[in-house]
C-alpha cells in the first residue's frame, strides 16, 4: 500500500529553482565511470560542449582501462581532437579564477595555451565574478542542451577511482606518475528538458563571469553513453542553487539565492524512517541543528552520515574540522535513542577513503546529488548546483522511483561496508532498520565504515568554529566573523595563533 505523502519537499521558487522532465537519469558513483561517460558524451557532441567547474586539469587521463588507442585519452589533447574531428563543435570551459591558489600550476597554463594556440573553437575563461572570499563551485557539463552531467566531480586531478577503492591501485596516479589515495565521489547524468534547463543555468554562469551571452545550440536528440544505466526514467528533476549576493558584471546588484539551504532543511524535517547523508564536510550549524532536532524524537528517523576522516588540506581541516567536532558532540549528546551513526570509510588495509561525494537520501522519497557540502559556504557564499528527485503526490504510485532511490542508497552503503548489495538488503528485510543493519555488517577491520570520534579542539579552533571566521555563510559576514573571532581570542592570542599555524609551516 502506498503511504500518504506530506507536503512536497521540492517547491519551485523555494527549495529549488524549477523542475524539468528527464527521460533518463543516472546516478554515477566514483570517477572511473564518470570520466568514461564524459568522454563518450563529448565524442557524440554535435554543436556544443559547455563545462562549468571549480577546477580543470588538461593532463588527466580520462580512462585507465582498455581505451581506444586511436582517440586521445588526456583531457587537453582529447578536447583538441574533438573539435578537429567536428568542425561545427565549440567547447566552452569556465573555471574558478582562484583555483590556482589552492593548486598551483594544475592545468592553468596548458588550458590557456590550448585556447590561444590550437583552436578558435575551444574557449577557456576564468570565473572571477563572485564575492570576496567566495568561489565558483558548480560542476556542470552540458552537451548540446540534450545531455548534462551535474554533481560533485570536477575534471581534475585525484578524482579518478573505482568503487573498489583498492589499496595501492597504480591507476590512481597524477600526470607525473605519483600515486594518490582512494577517492569517493558522485554525480548524475540527465537528458531531456532537464538537460536543457541545466544548459540555461550554465550559460547564465558564463554570462555572469564573462559578460557575454552564449546562444543555445540547435535542438538535437541526446546520445546517451552506453556505459550508464538510467536507473530513473520519465522523472521530474529539480535544480537547486546557491548564488551569493554580489555585484554583477555590469555593476548591478545580484540577489542571493539559498534554495539549497532550504532544501536541506525541508528534507531533514520531512524524513520519517531514515536519512542517509554523504558530504565532504559537516560544518553547517543550521543543518546540524535540524538533524539534532530529529534525534530528540523517540520515533525519529535513523541517520547515517558518511564523512572523510580529515579534510583535504591543512587549511580546509582547520576551517571545517573543529566545527565538525563541536557539532558532532552536540549530536552525540542529543542521540538519546541511538539513531545516529557518524562514520568514515576505510580500505581493505585500513587506509582512509576520501569522501568528496555530496548525496542525501530521505526514506524512499527523495534523492539529492550535487556540488554543495554541509558547510556554511555552500549555503550562501559559493555558487552551487544540486539535482533532486522526489516521489510527489502525482507520482505516488511510482514504485519504480522509490525502488531506484533505495537502490542508490543501498549501493553506496554496501560499497562502503565492503559487502554485496544483496547481503545488505537481506539484513534490511530481516531487521527493518538501517542502523541495526549497519551495526550487523560493519566490521572491526578490512573494508568497512568506522565510527568517527571528534578530536580535541584547542582554544583558537574553538573560537574559529563558533564564529565561522573561516567558513561564513554570506559575503557580508566574512569580515565581521574575523573581527568577532579576534575579539573573542583576546590576549595572548598571538601566541595561540602561532601554535595553531605550526602545522601549516610544516607543509609550506
Amino acid at each position: 500500500m502506498t503511504e500518504t505523502l506530506s507536503a512536497p519537499i521540492l517547491r519551485p521558487g523555494d527549495t529549488c529553482w524549477k523542475t524539468a522532465r528527464a527521460e533518463r537519469m543516472a546516478v554515477i558513483i566514483d570517477g572511473a565511470e564518470y570520466f568514461k561517460a564524459l568522454k563518450k558524451a563529448i565524442l557524440g557532441a554535435r554543436h556544443s560542449v559547455l563545462m562549468i567547474g571549480w577546477d580543470f586539469n588538461t593532463s588527466i587521463e580520462l580512462e585507465r582501462d582498455g581505451c581506444d588507442p586511436s582517440v586521445p585519452n588526456v583531457l587537453g589533447d582529447f578536447l583538441s581532437y574533438a573539435v578537429k574531428r567536428n568542425p561545427r563543435l565549440h567547447v566552452h570551459l569556465l573555471r574558478w579564477d582562484l583555483a590556482f591558489l589552492k593548486m598551483p600550476w594544475r592545468g592553468t597554463t596548458p588550458f590557456l595555451l590550448l585556447d590561444w594556440l590550437t583552436s578558435r573553437r575551444i574557449h577557456f575563461r576564468l570565473d572571477g565574478n563572485h564575492p570576496s572570499g567566495g568561489c565558483h563551485h558548480q560542476k556542470i557539463v552540458v552537451i548540446d542542451d540534450a545531455l548534462a552531467f551535474c554533481g560533485g566531480i570536477d575534471a581534475t586531478m585525484h578524482r579518478w577511482d573505482t568503487p573498489e577503492h583498492r589499496d595501492g591501485d597504480t591507476r590512481r596516479h597524477e600526470a607525473n606518475g605519483v600515486l594518490y589515495g582512494p577517492w569517493h565521489d558522485a554525480t548524475t547524468a540527465v537528458d531531456g528538458e532537464a538537460a536543457r534547463v541545466l544548459g540555461e543555468l550554465a550559460r547564465a554562469r558564463w554570462q555572469a563571469a564573462t559578460g557575454k551571452l552564449l546562444e543555445p545550440p540547435p535542438p538535437v536528440a541526446p546520445e546517451w553513453p552506453d556505459n550508464l544505466d538510467p536507473a530513473f526514467r520519465d522523472v521530474d528533476v529539480a535544480i537547486a542553487r546557491t548564488w551569493p549576493r554580489h555585484e554583477g558584471p555590469r555593476g548591478e546588484e545580484v540577489a542571493e539565492i539559498r534554495e539549497i539551504e532550504r532544501l536541506y532543511l525541508a528534507a531533514i524535517a520531512a524524513a520519517r524512517r531514515s536519512i542517509y547523508l554523504e558530504s565532504q564536510y559537516f560544518a553547517a550549524p543550521k543543518i546540524s541543528a535540524a538533524i539534532e532536532a530529529r534525534l530528540s524524537e523517540p520515533l525519529g528517523p535513523e541517520i547515517i552520515i558518511v564523512n572523510p576522516r580529515r579534510a583535504d588540506g591543512w587549511l580546509e581541516e582547520e576551517a571545517m574540522g573543529p566545527a565538525r567536532a563541536l557539532l558532532l558532540r552536540r549530536l552525540q549528546r542529543a542521540d538519546r535513542f541511538g539513531h545516529l551513526r557518524f562514520v568514515t570509510p576505510v580500505t581493505e588495509q585500513g587506509a582512509d577513503i576520501y569522501v568528496h561525494a555530496k548525496v542525501l537520501v530521505i526514506d524512499d522519497r527523495l534523492l539529492r546529488v550535487g556540488s554543495s557540502n554541509i558547510n556554511n559556504r555552500s549555503l550562501g557564499l559559493d555558487t552551487e548546483c544540486d539535482l533532486a528527485i522526489e516521489v510527489s503526490e502525482h507520482d505516488a504510485e511510482r514504485d519504480d522511483i522509490r525502488a531506484a532511490i533505495l537502490a542508490v542508497r543501498d549501493a553506496l552503503l554496501a560499497e562502503h561496508l565492503g559487502v554485496p548489495v544483496a547481503e545488505l538488503r537481506r539484513s534490511l528485510a530481516e531487521t527493518s532498520s538501517l542502523t541495526v543493519t549497519f551495526d550487523r555488517l560493519a566490521k572491526p577491520s578490512g573494508r568497512t565504515l568506522k565510527p568517527f570520534e571528534p578530536p580535541a579542539v584547542n582554544d583558537v579552533e574553538h573560537v574559529l568554529a563558533r564564529t565561522g571566521a573561516l567558513d561564513p555563510d554570506a559575503p557580508e559576514k566574512m569580515t565581521a566573523n574575523f573581527i568577532r573571532a579576534i575579539r573573542l581570542l583576546a590576549l595572548p592570542w598571538p601566541k595561540q595563533v602561532a601554535s595553531w599555524l605550526t602545522p601549516a609551516r610544516k607543509t609550506l
